[in-house]
């Protein structure tokens, strides 16, 4: 069975304090794929879930250009 350390916080705290600091619990406590992703890029990708699909779409593509652009210089050097 297991035993709760007194010295960590429940779930319900940890994520409390997530919604605090406006992040995921993963990146709270440093695990999943968010954990290395700094607080804005975070942010950043939370304002972008929330526009409307049209917006998203300009945007994503200008990322994707800048993201190909990147590659193609890396695979070069």
């Amino acid at each position: 069975m297991y035993e709760r350390n007194e010295n960590l916080p429940s779930i319900e705290m940890v994520a409390k304090m997530a919604k605090a600091f406006e992040v995921t619990v993963d990146f709270l406590i440093g695990e999943g794929e968010s954990a290395s992703y700094d607080k804005q890029t975070v942010q950043r990708i939370n304002d972008i879930q929330k526009m409307d699909a049209d917006t998203q779409n300009v945007l994503f593509n200008a990322i994707d250009t800048y993201i190909q652009n990147f590659k193609t210089k890396q695979a070069f050097r």
